[in-house]
């Protein structure tokens, strides 16, 4: 009887690890399966979260330039300060006043202090200083 006992005790253990198995293999898949969809997830919150941060950029930028020219808050001016945007930028005085639509002499009076910008032309100062460098090269450029 113990050999039979011992033989029925063996077999029920080596179906229950069959058993097992299968059900841990399907659970194995399973598990792989979710964190691949879980990568993909964290993939795409990432990029949305990118998207997000350059359109509040944008937004941030767009709402300046429109705050400034709607409020008609007066602009002050620095000699100094403009020479050292340009100087920023890597621009000549002439293509800086391509940006603004002066010339480059004019650009060179103004950062001499020799002359000053009136309103119109501190806004488009204003809308220039709100560029950044890559657009700038580029506008100045074309």
């Amino acid at each position: 009887m113990t050999n039979i006992a011992s033989v029925l005790k063996s077999e029920i253990s080596r179906i229950a690890r069959k058993e097992v198995r299968s059900e841990i293999d399907s659970l194995k898949k399973a598990s792989t399966q979710h964190r691949a969809a879980i990568a993909q997830l964290r993939r795409q919150v990432s990029e949305l979260e990118k998207r997000l941060r350059q359109a509040e950029r944008q937004a941030t930028t767009t709402s300046r330039t429109t705050a400034s020219e709607t409020a008609g808050t007066p602009r002050r001016f620095s000699a100094s300060r403009l020479a050292a945007h340009r100087a920023k930028l890597g621009l000549s005085a002439a293509a800086y006043g391509k940006l603004v639509d002066m010339s480059g002499a004019t650009i060179y009076l103004w950062e001499q202090g020799k002359s000053r910008p009136n309103a119109e032309q501190l806004q488009r100062l204003a809308a220039v200083r709100l560029l950044s460098r890559r657009a700038a090269l580029e506008r100045a450029g074309s």
